[in-house]
C-alpha cells in the first residue's frame, strides 16, 4: 500500500475535485480515511422568518472532538468502532441513492457522541459519503451528500465546518434552499479555548426535535433583526480582530434570547438543570460567551487560552465533584475542514 500524494484531498475537497469523477479517472483505491469535525452551534439568528428566510446561524469546528473512519473494499459489508449503527443507517441510505455496492468495510476509530449538541448525525453522514464519493469516483460535492441525507433541514453549521473548519455563519432557509448556504467563514483564534460541560443525559432529536420546532411560538421580528445586526456588527469583527470579551457577550446574548424561546420545550434556557447550574458558575469565574450547543445538553463558554482553560476546568470537576452526571473538557477551535487521505492500491 502507499498514500496517494495528493494535497487537495487535505480539506476534503475530493468530491468536488475532477479527479474523482468517474468519467475522467478511476483509481485503484484501497482504502480511505476521513475526519469530520464536531461543532458547536451557537444559536439561531431568525426563528420568525419574517424575511421569508428562517433560521440562519452560527458555529465554530471543534478540534479534539471528531468523527474518524476508514473505509476499505471488503467481500462483504462490515461496520466496527463506536456509533456502528448509526454508520450503518447511513451506510443503507447513501448507497441506495449513489447507486454503489455496499460491499465494503467501515472501522470507526473515534465519533462525536450522539445526541449530545455537538453534531454527531451531519458529521457521519458527510464522512462516510466523501468516503463512498471518493472510493467509487463519484464526484459528488459535499452538499451533494448532506441533500441525499436530509442533512441542513434548519441548521448549515455541521455542513459548513465540514467544506471550511473554523467559525461559520449559514443564511438559514429560503423557498429555494437545498442547504442553507455559508454567508461567513473565519479563523478563529488559535489562542481561544472553550469550556464543554457535559450530561449523560440526551437532548432532544429526531422527531421529538421536529415536534419541538413546531410547538414553539413566534419568534419576535424585532429581537431577529437586533440578533443579526450584533452578529453582523458586533460578534464578527470581534472574531476577526481577537476580541474575545466582545465575541463572548453577543453570544451570551444570542443565547439567552433563543433559549428562552425554547424554554418551553426544554425546561428551561438550558435541558440540563444541572449543566445550568455549571455554566452560571464558570459566568462567576469570568467565563464568557455561555450558552448550550444545539438541544444539548452540553453547555460551553469561552476564555482567553489555555492555561486558564486547564485552570477552570479542574477548578470545575472540583466543585462538582459530587455531580456525578457532570464532566468537562477544554477544547480549541479547528480551523481546518474535514480531511480526507487515499491510499492506492500496490500496482
Amino acid at each position: 500500500m502507499k498514500p496517494y500524494p495528493l494535497e487537495h484531498l487535505s480539506g476534503y475537497n475530493c468530491p468536488q475535485a475532477s479527479d474523482f469523477k468517474s468519467s475522467h479517472l478511476m483509481l485503484p483505491v484501497s482504502k480511505i480515511s476521513v475526519t469530520a469535525p464536531a461543532r458547536l452551534h451557537m444559536g439561531f439568528l431568525d426563528l420568525s422568518g419574517s424575511l421569508g428566510r428562517q433560521f440562519g446561524s452560527i458555529g465554530i469546528a471543534l478540534n479534539e472532538i471528531n468523527t474518524c473512519l476508514t473505509l476499505s473494499k471488503a467481500d462483504q459489508r462490515q461496520i466496527t468502532g463506536p456509533s456502528a449503527q448509526r454508520a450503518d443507517r447511513c451506510l443503507t441510505q447513501l448507497c441506495q441513492a449513489m447507486s454503489v455496492s455496499d460491499q465494503v468495510s467501515i472501522h470507526i476509530e473515534s465519533a462525536i457522541p450522539e445526541h449530545v449538541g455537538l453534531g454527531s448525525g451531519t458529521q457521519m453522514a458527510l464522512a462516510i459519503g466523501s468516503a463512498l464519493d471518493a472510493y467509487y469516483g463519484l464526484g459528488l460535492k459535499v452538499r451533494d451528500i448532506a441533500s441525499v441525507m436530509d442533512r441542513g433541514l434548519r441548521s448549515g453549521i455541521g455542513i459548513g465546518v465540514f467544506e471550511h473548519g473554523g467559525l461559520v455563519v449559514d443564511g438559514g432557509r429560503g423557498e429555494k434552499t437545498i442547504t442553507p448556504p455559508v454567508l461567513v467563514h473565519l479563523e478563529v483564534p488559535a489562542d481561544w479555548r472553550f469550556i464543554l460541560v457535559f450530561d449523560r443525559g440526551q437532548g432532544l432529536h429526531g422527531d421529538q426535535e421536529i415536534a419541538a420546532f413546531e410547538a414553539l411560538p413566534t419568534f419576535p421580528q424585532q429581537e431577529a433583526e437586533h440578533l443579526c445586526y450584533q452578529i453582523m456588527m458586533q460578534a464578527l469583527p470581534a472574531v476577526a480582530e481577537g476580541d474575545l470579551q466582545l465575541f463572548g457577550q453577543v453570544i451570551s446574548h444570542l443565547q439567552i434570547a433563543v433559549g428562552n424561546h425554547f424554554a418551553p420545550t426544554q425546561g428551561g434556557i438550558y435541558a440540563s438543570k444541572e449543566v445550568g447550574k455549571a455554566m452560571a458558575w464558570l459566568t462567576k469565574q469570568g467565563a464568557v460567551g455561555i450558552g448550550q450547543t444545539s438541544w444539548g445538553p452540553t453547555g460551553f463558554c469561552a476564555v482567553e487560552n489555555s492555561e486558564i482553560a486547564s485552570s477552570l476546568v479542574n477548578q470545575a470537576k472540583a466543585q462538582f465533584s459530587d455531580w456525578v452526571n457532570l464532566d468537562f473538557m477544554a477544547v480549541s477551535a479547528n480551523n481546518q475542514k474535514g480531511t480526507s487521505r487515499l491510499v492506492l492500491a500496490s500496482d
